[in-house]
């Protein structure tokens, strides 16, 4: 049995311990904001927060998140109340197909929490994560618009 906390509730799931975290969150949970894109954690639409720390979860097993906290995009706001990343991601037109927009989200909020008003390369070393549609200009400036409203 493997136990951890998921967007600030308890979890307890017996699974493979070598199970991915990612379908563990997807398949097991049902949560499907996290997006399976690469499966070897080259990508990043897989991206969560492991206490707080960006991780790609489809190369992590599931064991490594047993008695941690575990944060999915599901965790960020909602329609009503959305988080500034999610709203800054709306009015900067950030997404062109939108698949990686979870993953980039999540890497996103950890740099502005470690880092809030991150210039732009710094904003290009943190971001690892793969946008095949290329929107990197606009994503820059949503973490700029996000860093202005959290900061």
């Amino acid at each position: 049995m493997i136990s951890f906390e998921l967007n600030g509730e308890p979890v307890s799931i017996d699974v493979e311990a070598e199970m991915p975290l990612l379908w563990v969150i997807r398949e097991e949970i049902g949560l499907r904001g996290t997006k399976f894109g690469c499966g070897m954690g080259l990508c990043g639409a897989c991206t969560v927060h492991l206490n707080g720390q960006p991780v790609r979860s489809c190369s992590l097993p599931v064991s490594a998140a047993d008695n941690q906290q575990v944060s999915t995009v599901e965790s960020l706001g909602d329609e009503d109340n959305p988080h500034p990343v999610q709203r800054a991601w709306i009015e900067q037109q950030v997404p062109q197909c939108g698949y990686c927009q979870s993953g980039m989200q999540m890497a996103a909020v950890a740099l502005l929490e470690s880092n809030p008003s991150p210039t732009n390369a710094e904003i290009d070393n943190s971001i690892s994560n793969i946008c095949r549609c290329g929107t990197y200009d606009r994503i820059r400036a949503a973490i700029r618009q996000a860093s202005e409203e959290i900061g």
